[in-house]
């Protein structure tokens, strides 16, 4: 089985073919870092146009690497949610065409699920069930992944996810975008010590993350003048640290019978926060999974291989999803989960 992987929920578009046995048999990623580094952050509408312009181009240059023709593909997986809706649609859509043009089943993939089965893809070993933390710059949760389609989140972000605060550090600092890998390289020339920061919610009985008030205090140590820039990029990664390791921590002792601890997303890329979790694996006798660093950012194998394992595990109708499937800005991998307070309902 080969499908092909479609991905555009934020600034990235992306096209891969993954094979079932894991092997990604050509992929491309096309990059708006340009684009939006003017305005600091990513602007909806120029990500939109641009995948646009790109998508289409990608599939034939991918399916062209692999000498292969949209006849040879047997599904064509598709982000259908959740992010910016405008890039979502232009994905979902170009996904559609293929189907429909191909006459190949089409799997509307839901964007999280890709990033929360990632680690698959890379690691055959990994069995289910997973604890999960699933950290991006739109989403900050905890999961417990039972399987393909089911999971039970255990925490979720009352207001900024971590990636987020990442970017916001960056643009307080002047640092540019992207900013999660601005903001760890400073880091690694400061003193994590020199600047008195909080730990939102550490110790605290509620199991989520809150990194709203870390922000605000960067912004006033920068302010202040006090410290150097690298001093408070350091100090900024150690408290966000320290938050992920306190509830992650809480998160183990309520989860079920998990075999491994398994971070994705974005940030996922940051390599002292996969120490970080490493060693706390270890310390509850956990294996550690992280995806490589290909698997972090947005892309489109983990799109197709989510669309794999939803075929495989039997979720999809005869034919695959409807065409008429719409586009969602939100699209929680967890429905059943309790609404928690402010923005976490978000998640």
């Amino acid at each position: 089985m080969v499908v092909l992987g479609i991905e555009s929920s934020c600034d990235e578009s992306a096209v891969a073919l993954v094979a079932n046995d894991r092997t990604i048999i050509a992929q491309a990623i096309a990059s708006q870092d340009a684009l939006h580094r003017p305005y600091g952050g990513v602007v909806p509408e120029i990500a939109a146009r641009a995948h646009v312009e790109v998508l289409g181009p990608m599939v034939a240059q991918v399916l062209n690497e692999a000498d292969m023709t949209l006849a040879d593909v047997d599904a064509v997986a598709a982000t259908a949610g959740p992010g910016l809706i405008g890039g979502v649609m232009v994905g979902l859509v170009t996904g559609k065409a293929l189907a429909m043009a191909g006459g190949k089943p089409l799997i509307a993939v839901n964007h999280l699920e890709g990033h929360a089965l990632s680690p698959r893809l890379a690691d055959a070993r990994l069995a289910f069930p997973y604890l999960l933390l699933l950290a991006s710059g739109g989403h900050c949760q905890i999961l417990e992944v039972r399987g393909v389609g089911n999971y039970r989140r255990i925490a979720t972000t009352i207001d900024d996810a971590l990636g987020e605060a990442f970017d916001k550090t960056a643009k307080i600092l002047g640092l540019g975008f992207p900013g999660g890998p601005a903001v760890e390289r400073l880091a690694a020339t400061g003193d994590s010590r020199a600047v008195p920061l909080p730990r939102p919610l550490a110790g605290s009985d509620e199991p989520h993350f809150s990194f709203a008030g870390l922000k605000s205090a960067v912004m006033r140590a920068h302010e202040s003048g006090k410290y150097a820039p690298a001093d408070i990029a350091a100090s900024f990664q150690q408290a966000a640290l320290d938050c992920v390791l306190d509830r992650t921590r809480r998160a183990l002792a309520n989860a079920d019978d998990v075999g491994s601890l398994v971070v994705a997303g974005g940030v996922a890329a940051n390599l002292s926060l996969r120490t970080t979790l490493e060693t706390l694996a270890n310390d509850n006798d956990l294996r550690f999974v992280a995806p490589p660093m290909q698997l972090c950012t947005d892309n489109a194998a983990m799109i197709a291989w989510a669309g794999r394992e939803r075929m495989n595990a039997g979720l999809l109708a005869e034919g695959g999803d409807p065409l008429d499937i719409a586009a969602r800005p939100r699209w929680p991998l967890d429905p059943d989960a309790e609404p928690v307070r402010g923005a976490g309902v978000k998640a």
